[in-house]
């Protein structure tokens, strides 16, 4: 459901209501009680995915991303040190030197 922002013209009071789009507009204020309340036009939400699917890992951080790029450029780095190549034989046997 979305969530709505009112305001009282007369005493300006604030406040937020959750309730169905197919709901009436609320026209009562309920700090002064006059029917001077309006609901305001705002940007909408950011979208959250909650329930099960979605996990903490879908969406990593920067840091993250940083930390994940320079290790795999250590793994890659130490691959092309070992200086051991894989040889193919006469039938395709792999022969390490």
């Amino acid at each position: 459901m979305p969530t709505y922002d009112y305001v009282c013209d007369a005493c300006d009071h604030e406040f937020e209501v959750i309730q169905p789009i197919t709901a009436a507009t609320k026209r009562k204020c309920p700090e002064c009680g006059r029917m001077k309340l309006r609901r305001k036009i705002g940007a909408p939400a950011a979208i959250m995915f909650k329930g099960s699917g979605f996990y903490a890992t879908d969406y990593r951080s920067e840091s993250y991303k940083k930390g994940a790029a320079a290790a795999k450029k250590a793994r890659s780095g130490s691959k092309a040190k070992s200086g051991k190549k894989a040889k193919k034989g006469k039938e395709g046997e792999k022969i390490t030197s």
